[in-house]
């Protein structure tokens, strides 16, 4: 059986595409401008590499469906920390990618528990809980989130955990770490049964050699922040007749901006070339943070924020879960025009849902669908009759997917080049999706703030019209 080994995209891919041209794999296509996630090696010929996002790589090597995994420690220890028993060995620390998991707050030295649940935002929502298991909180709620879990408190959290180079760089997002609760670097893992037959060791040890001699062993960092849990910071919040408006990171935010110029709002360092999470609008009695948009509209429906620049895909999402969500769309911006797609193997003669169904007919194993589109996903499986299938969450890379180890990808294209490209295509679209301004209905009650929103909403009505 061919050994598989799935490489990080993201933060570590160019520390390790040095460090396996150093061990002479000779990859074909392993770079940072890669969108391609099939890279061959010269050096191993029979070598089947798939190239993930990092989160995805400890639950893949962990279900067995990869030999020999590249990623964070971090992120393995999210997996063990809810599942020990999981198939994976930690084999050997590559040294590069350091960083912490720290606890952080606004005002540490104010937290203390006064009876209400402590809540907690985190990208690693399992590592969260077991921080307060471990500090014997008394009531606590992890709200897990896509990214930017530094700019939720105080408002929409009293703590924070989340990663980062060191704790000062932490300090430039307005809150203060009071416990590392976790150093990590990149780690080599394997799954376990295909570790124990030592079918593994010419892979692995090609790695090995390379690694130099400073390398092959590490002292422990000294936990200098470690103290016992702080008492409990209370919440400042915005004024209650303040508008509370969300808007994108990422690769949404110049076409967002863009717009608002257009609509005469003028933002405050948005983008940030700082991290900033809390650009400065010229409209008083408004407050703005910055958030993935993956998060948005839980958190609208939540009460946390009024209005939110989002995907009509992550809404669309957040609906298939819950719909009688209060969340809605007000107005379609008309940004990043994508569409939300259905994708198999060019291998399987499958070109439209029809020839899906009998795909999925009989089979013994469950029909496999990869998307980061949980919900959507969910809910397409079950109004195509697929029978037993079951929903592989993904956080990007999704063609990697096929065929290997999902029949299906719901997935987002603007040209369908990158589909294409890995011998991918297209049997349904779904639907179109822009960014569109959201909202929660029937939330807002106060006089000031609705002459406010309709405000902002009718600026950009005449904006969108002309575009």
């Amino acid at each position: 059986m061919a050994v598989k080994i799935a490489l990080p995209k993201g933060r570590l891919l160019r520390k390790t595409a040095a460090l396996l041209q150093k061990a002479n794999w000779r990859l074909d296509e392993y770079h940072s401008s890669m969108g391609f996630y099939r890279p061959k090696s010269a050096r191993f010929p029979d070598l089947l590499i798939r190239v993930f996002h990092e989160k995805d790589i400890p639950i893949q090597i962990a279900m067995g469906n990869y030999d020999l995994g590249i990623c964070g420690l971090d992120w393995v220890e999210e997996l063990l920390v809810k599942y020990p028993s999981s198939d994976v060995v930690k084999v050997k620390d590559l040294i590069y990618g350091k960083g912490s998991l720290y606890a952080a707050a606004s005002m540490p030295q104010d937290l203390r528990q006064n009876g209400t649940p402590l809540r907690i935002a985190s990208e690693y929502p399992n590592l969260a809980e077991a921080f307060a298991l471990k500090q014997r909180m008394s009531r606590f709620s992890v709200f897990p989130v896509w990214g930017a879990a530094e700019a939720y408190p105080p408002e929409n959290a009293d703590m924070v955990l989340l990663s980062a180079g060191s704790a000062a760089d932490i300090a430039g997002y307005g809150i203060k770490p009071f416990d590392r609760v976790l150093d990590f670097s990149t780690f080599l893992i394997a799954n376990r049964p295909r570790w124990e037959s030592k079918k593994l060791d010419k892979i692995a040890a090609s790695i090995f050699d390379v690694l130099s001699e400073a390398a092959k062993s590490t002292a422990e960092k000294k936990d200098a922040l470690s103290s016992p849990l702080p008492p409990r910071i209370k919440a400042k919040g915005v004024k209650t007749d303040t508008v509370r408006l969300v808007l994108p990171d990422g690769h949404q935010q110049q076409q967002t901006v863009e717009l608002l110029n257009k609509a005469g709002i003028k933002i405050e360092d948005y983008p940030s070339s700082t991290g900033n999470r809390r650009p400065r609008i010229g409209i008083d009695g408004v407050a703005v943070k910055v958030i993935r948009p993956q998060d948005m509209p839980l958190q609208v429906a939540n009460g946390n924020f009024d209005l939110a620049v989002t995907g009509r895909d992550w809404l669309a999402d957040h609906l298939a879960q819950f719909p009688s969500s209060p969340v809605k769309e007000i107005l379609d911006l008309k940004l990043r025009r994508v569409r939300l797609v259905a994708v198999v193997s060019r291998e399987l003669p499958i070109d439209d849902p029809g020839d899906l169904l009998r795909f999925s007919a009989g089979r013994g194993e469950p029909f496999r669908l990869a998307s980061e589109y949980v919900n959507i996903a969910d809910k397409y499986a079950r109004e195509n009759h697929l029978g037993h299938y079951r929903v592989i969450p993904t956080w990007g890379a999704t063609e990697a997917f096929l065929p290997d180890d999902a029949d299906l990808l719901i997935e987002n294209t603007e040209t369908g080049r990158t589909i294409a490209r890995h011998n991918l295509k297209i049997i349904e679209t779904l639907f179109e999706s822009t960014a569109c301004l959201i909202g929660s209905a029937g939330s807002v009650t106060d006089a000031k703030k609705s002459r406010i929103i309709e405000s902002i909403v009718s600026r950009l009505q005449k904006a969108v019209g002309t575009n």
